[in-house]
């Protein structure tokens, strides 16, 4: 049977917005914006036959998945290996103060192969989020248009796995918060990637930011992906 996966990350959160890396850690909701954004995708995906409902359990994109289901009726069925990466140590924390200051947050940015104890490596998530996906889509009940709501690092990793992406250039993708990437899967046929992080307003969609404005480095590029 043909299928279309639907990898959506759940909408802005307070924690976003401030550069904080929430990793794992239970208490993250989505904010106002977040409700709003989650809101606009679901009236945009009602065109689509969503077949089933497969949700990390953490707050942000529990709460996403709600909003995403009602239309559809569907019940949410959760999936603990969709959670995001754990950070270990670094949850919590400001992602551009440990730019600053970490030398070992600024190798895992550049290589997030590897990691030092207690952090999740890429190759790790990975692993992880395709056994559950590969598990979720051949049960009957997910149907042709099943629909997982995780995490931007879960999302970028998941998309390497189907299109080939080596996964150390898998940071390279930009996941925006409640933002849609669809993977159709046929037997006997490669993986076609119909979209990456679509979402009915775009986050790069606004006037450029002033030079002495922007980032000063790739890590902050990067570390504002996180969660």
């Amino acid at each position: 049977m043909k299928q279309t996966l639907l990898f959506i990350r759940h909408g802005q959160t307070t924690w976003n917005v401030e550069h904080r890396l929430p990793g794992q850690l239970p208490g993250v909701a989505l904010n106002d914006t977040g409700r709003e954004q989650a809101a606009r995708l679901a009236g945009a995906l009602t065109v689509l036959p969503i077949s089933a409902i497969i949700s990390s359990p953490l707050e942000r994109a529990r709460d996403t998945a709600e909003i995403i289901a009602r239309p559809h009726r569907l019940d949410i069925q959760f999936e603990p290996a969709l959670m995001d990466i754990e950070l270990g140590r670094w949850s919590g924390q400001n992602l551009d103060e440990l730019a600053k200051i970490d030398p070992e947050w600024k190798a895992f940015v550049r290589n997030p192969t590897v990691g030092p104890e207690g952090v999740e490596t890429f190759p790790q998530v990975q692993e992880r989020a395709v056994a559950a996906v590969e598990g979720w889509r051949k049960q009957e009940s997910s149907g042709a248009y099943p629909t997982f709501v995780t995490h931007a690092d879960v999302i970028k990793l998941l998309i390497a796995y189907y299109t080939g992406l080596e996964v150390g250039r898998a940071g390279a993708l930009i996941i925006d918060n409640a933002s849609v990437s669809l993977v159709e899967l046929e037997a006997e046929r490669r993986p076609r990637v119909f979209a990456i992080a679509w979402s009915p307003q775009p986050g790069w969609l606004k006037p450029p930011t002033p030079e002495a404005e922007k980032p000063q480095a790739e890590e902050q590029v990067e570390g504002e992906q996180k969660g």
